[in-house]
């Protein structure tokens, strides 16, 4: 269940209708790939549910659920199970005699739903309408093999991820409809509301710092809440997924939503066409791994980066072993770098450098988790734990240069002053700490500022108190007594 959670995907098909999970369940291609995604013991539950006719209870699916020890036996058993049925549950998979009880009982009954059911039988057994996997081209040209397909898919994304950390090595920039989508999603913002003007987000470091297939899906829900047809689209990215690499498919099959999004998804590289005429197309590595636990990359410009390149030093100088342009515009956005080489770079964490870095919404801990996930496997081996793999002197500092810049907030409200006697200014006070809008109290001057919201609310108080006293000191005067009024002024 953990693993299904964690992919963001998950999280967005449990927001769908049942309406929408019978048109997407209406594919073969569609209940393949959310297969794949589910939990191991849930596939399982599936596989033997599939074609078994008989009535299936809870506690029948608890036989094939291999006893946990880890977990605390039974009781972890039992945990495992339910979360392994809850998964099929919210995808609609699964449903079961009393779904209203909050707990689940042993004697509830099981029922696969008949709309996935048939459909993964057909992925399964291969039947099903033509083009339900793509429709495979007869003739395939000899020129576009697999490692092109690599180049050109790692090409493509990495022309996103360098406009990001803003480096000139991609040859082109991405298209306005990628630019519009790193805005949308957070990654990136503009102050000058220009598309080609964007700043790197806090959001966007961070996405950074994901794995590929992380990245992809991160941009790919976010089309998706665009998108004219969700489910059309969203079926068509799992009939993607399972096309085979190399191999190239007719467009005449597809509908004018999906010929839509095919011209979209070539800008991030999941798909290689010749032309927007061509009437054949080619799936990459990113598109064909969506929904697979296969790396979307095969890259061997840059195979040393994986286990580590970065060597950090208590003297706050830092050695790069790359040659790859993006991850040292990446490190040249929270570092002072000097001198490059033909596959080293050097330079020195700067108070000024990680301020900049700040400023550009960059957290410290997020600078601390990228030199740590990149430290050089020579700094893990002399570290022996994780928690001492960066000096800690330089780890701490870091953070300081951070909490420089909380030292001062700024607030905008409304100060209170010129009150007549220290009663008027405790009413007023008093009022204004129960309602939460005090922002600072000076007692000995009398004065108190508020919020930009609580202006209002403390002003018509005040106004109140005046008209009461007002009214006591007419009162007093036509009794023939004295009468104080008090008007703090803001």
């Amino acid at each position: 269940m953990d693993a299904a959670q964690s992919n963001p995907l998950y999280g967005f098909l449990d927001r769908l209708s049942p309406s929408m999970f019978a048109r997407l369940y209406a594919s073969p291609a569609s209940c393949l790939s959310i297969f794949r995604l589910l939990p191991l013991t849930s596939r399982h539950i599936v596989l033997n549910m599939l074609w078994y006719d008989e009535v299936v209870r809870v506690r029948d699916t608890a036989l094939w659920v291999r006893e946990r020890k880890s977990d605390g036996g039974d009781k972890g058993e039992r945990r495992h199970l339910t979360a392994s049925l809850q998964a099929l549950f919210h995808l609609q998979i699964l449903t079961r005699s009393s779904p209203s009880s909050a707990t689940l009982a042993d004697d509830a009954e099981l029922q696969l739903n008949s709309g996935f059911q048939e459909s993964f039988r057909l992925a399964l057994t291969g039947g099903g309408k033509g083009g339900s996997f793509g429709a495979a081209a007869m003739e395939q040209d000899k020129a576009i093999t697999v490692q092109s397909l690599d180049s050109y898919a790692e090409t493509q994304w990495e022309t996103i991820q360098h406009f990001m950390v803003g480096s000139d090595a991609g040859a082109q920039k991405p298209g306005e409809k990628v630019l519009a989508l790193l805005e949308k999603s957070g990654l990136m913002q503009s102050p000058t509301r220009s598309l080609r003007n964007m700043r790197i987000t806090s959001k966007g470091f961070q996405f950074l710092l994901e794995d590929v297939n992380t990245q992809l899906w991160d941009l790919l829900l976010v089309y998706l809440e665009e998108s004219q047809d969700l489910v059309e689209t969203i079926g068509f990215l799992f009939m993607l997924s399972s096309l085979e690499l190399g191999r190239a498919y007719l467009t005449s099959h597809l509908s004018a939503v999906q010929l839509g999004v095919l011209a979209d998804l070539a800008d991030y590289g999941l798909i290689y066409r010749s032309s927007s005429t061509s009437p054949t197309f080619y799936p990459t590595r990113l598109a064909t791994t969506l929904t697979s636990s296969a790396p979307p990359l095969v890259s061997s410009r840059h195979m040393n980066e994986e286990k580590g390149f970065i060597v950090l030093e208590t003297n706050y100088k830092l050695y790069a072993y790359t040659s790859n342009p993006l991850q040292i515009a990446v490190l040249g956005l929270f570092a002072h770098l000097k001198t490059r080489f033909a596959n080293f770079v050097t330079g020195h964490i700067t108070r000024e450098s990680i301020r900049r870095g700040l400023a550009n919404g960059i957290t410290a801990n997020q600078i601390v988790s990228y030199l740590a996930s990149r430290a050089h496997p020579q700094m893990r081996a002399h570290a022996g734990t994780d928690d001492k793999l960066l000096p800690t002197t330089v780890v701490d500092q870091i953070r300081l240069w951070e909490h420089e810049r909380r030292r001062i907030q700024t607030s905008e409200g409304y100060l209170y002053d010129d009150f007549s006697s220290s009663h008027d200014y405790d009413l007023v006070v008093n009022y204004a700490r129960e309602i939460g809008v005090v922002l600072l109290e000076l007692p000995r001057v009398r004065k108190v500022f508020v919020t930009h919201d609580g202006h209002q609310l403390v002003r018509e108080f005040i106004k109140r108190r005046m008209a009461a006293a007002q009214a006591e000191a007419e009162a007093a005067a036509a009794a023939g007594g004295t009468g104080v009024e008090a008007a703090p002024a803001a």
